[in-house]
C-alpha cells in the first residue's frame, strides 16, 4: 500500500451509502452523504455544551459548512432567546481563566479574539472579582515553594512566569518581592 489511498464503497446499517478512503495507515475516513446541517440546530448544540462567543460559533458553523446567511439567521436568533450572549460568554471565559491562575492582561487579549467590544471586556473582567496581586502572590507561592527565590535567577524567572501568565509589571515584582520578604523572614527565625 505504501501510503496510497483506496477507495470503497460500504453500505451503512441503516441503507446509505459511505465512501470509505482506506489511507493504509489503519485509518479510515468516512465521508457519509448526510444532509446539509441546521446551522440552527448545530449552534444549539455546541451551546449545551459550553458557553460560545458568536464568533466562535460562526467559525465553527463555517468549518461545518453551513451558509453563512443561514449561520448569521441562526445566531441572530438564538441571540433573541438568550441562548447565546457575547456578555455572557465573556463572563464565564473570564472567570475560568482567574481561577485557572491566569492575569487580567492575558484574559483581556484572550477575550479580544472573540470581537467582544472593549466595554464586554471591561465588565467581565469586573466581574471576576479578583484581587490580581493577591492571585500572583499565590501563584508565585505555590510555583515556588520554601526559600527558591533567594537566587536572582529564580526570582527572575518567577516574575517572567507571572508576567506569561497576564500580570503586570508592578503585580509581578511585588508578588516576588512578598515571597523573597517572606523567605529571607523565615530563614532569620532558624
Amino acid at each position: 500500500m505504501d501510503g496510497e489511498s483506496h477507495n470503497r464503497m460500504n453500505r451503512c446499517g441503516d441503507g446509505r451509502d459511505v465512501k470509505r478512503r482506506h489511507s493504509g495507515l489503519g485509518r479510515t475516513d468516512a465521508a457519509v452523504d448526510r444532509p446539509p446541517i441546521d446551522p440552527y440546530q448545530k449552534a444549539l448544540g455546541l451551546l449545551v455544551r459550553r458557553e460560545h462567543s458568536r464568533r466562535e460559533l460562526q467559525r465553527k458553523l463555517a468549518d461545518r459548512g453551513a451558509e453563512p446567511a443561514k449561520s448569521n439567521d441562526a445566531l441572530d436568533r438564538l441571540a433573541e432567546l438568550g441562548y447565546q450572549d457575547d456578555g455572557r460568554f465573556a463572563r464565564a471565559l473570564a472567570r475560568t481563566r482567574a481561577s485557572a491562575g491566569y492575569g487580567p492582561q492575558r484574559i483581556r487579549a484572550e477575550l479580544g479574539t472573540h470581537a467582544l467590544t472593549a466595554e464586554q471586556i471591561a465588565v467581565a473582567l469586573g466581574a471576576c472579582e479578583t484581587d490580581w496581586p493577591a492571585a500572583a502572590r499565590e501563584l508565585v507561592a505555590r510555583r515556588y515553594p520554601g526559600a527558591k527565590l533567594a537566587d536572582p535567577k529564580q526570582r527572575r524567572k518567577a516574575i517572567d512566569f507571572l508576567l506569561r501568565r497576564g500580570f503586570d509589571h508592578a503585580s509581578a515584582f511585588a508578588a516576588v518581592g512578598a515571597r523573597q520578604t517572606s523567605s529571607d523572614d523565615a530563614s532569620e527565625e532558624d
